[in-house]
């Protein structure tokens, strides 16, 4: 598949950059959403295929992506994907990588770590923070030295007692380096980036929104994996902490976007990502941009 990785969209003063570090046929349906059996896809197969769903393997295609966000004040990072050195015995192929190449797009885009003045995280799933640190001399460290990381405190608290490896790679060095923003999920930045409580995928998941001269969009996260869920809202993925609050918010969640008409960037849905809600019967479809 092709993958423009250097082109931007924008949205009145502020730009965007989709930063991708993998694209590639993921896992089966059945291990993202449990109801996504062979029998109740077969009705979406045309539109499914070949884009969101690998007809050779049949298996889901994801991107690992992170958003850079130019606004007229700041630089921005919406989730930082899945990283290096990484210690990942869930997926063996994110453990260990050596692969830079999420850092050379980062900076194909024209920004260097430095010059990143936040990093926004959804939630603290490994890829969605991976990139938040980088091993130098033995030792995790803040990939970017000058940024405020901002956290959803409900999440932060909610894994603080965790022992889980991606935790502790991930976040813990950029709390103890002091440049943690733990914040209520409602947080306002400034009148052009802000945060929507969108919990049930973990208790502190957020969705950021944009805006700048009248034009909106907002990143989801992981309130929805595949596209598979605009047509069925209520197939939750496996992963969700909360099946019956993330069913709900993800519902009323593309009600609104669908009314709005807002752009919606979405975290794994497969290239180019960027799209928007419409209806169809009594559910929804994704119209990719």
């Amino acid at each position: 598949m092709r993958i423009d990785h250097t082109a931007g969209l924008s949205l009145g003063n502020i730009t965007i950059h989709r930063i991708v570090e993998m694209e590639y046929p993921f896992l089966p349906p059945t291990d993202i959403c449990a109801e996504a059996t062979a029998e109740n896809l077969a009705p979406h197969r045309t539109w499914l295929e070949p884009h969101a769903q690998c007809p050779e393997t049949g298996k889901l295609i994801f991107a690992f992506q992170s958003y850079l966000v130019r606004t007229s004040r700041h630089t921005i990072l919406i989730d930082t994907c899945i990283g290096c050195d990484k210690s990942e015995d869930w997926h063996a192929p994110w453990h260990k990588r050596q692969s830079h190449v999420w850092l050379d797009r980062l900076r194909a885009a024209g920004v260097r770590p430095e010059a990143v003045d936040f990093v926004f995280c959804t939630h603290l799933h490994q890829d969605h923070t991976g990139w938040n640190t980088r091993l130098l001399d033995g030792r995790w460290v803040p990939t970017f030295p000058n940024a405020a990381y901002v956290l959803s405190r409900a999440d932060y608290e909610a894994n603080a007692e965790s022992d889980e490896v991606d935790f502790r790679e991930n976040v813990v060095p950029v709390v103890e380096a002091k440049q943690a923003r733990f914040v209520e999920s409602d947080f306002s930045l400034d009148d052009e980036v802000w945060l929507e409580p969108t919990p049930g995928h973990t208790p502190g998941h957020v969705a950021v929104h944009l805006s700048s001269r009248g034009e909106r969009a907002v990143m989801c996260g992981d309130l929805m994996h595949t596209p598979i869920q605009c047509a069925h809202p209520e197939w939750n993925a496996v992963f969700d902490w909360n099946h019956d609050l993330a069913r709900a918010t993800r519902r009323r969640f593309l009600e609104t976007q669908c009314s709005d008409r807002r752009l919606v960037l979405t975290a794994h849905f497969p290239s180019p990502s960027i799209g928007y809600v419409v209806a169809q019967d009594d559910a929804f479809r994704f119209s990719y941009r």
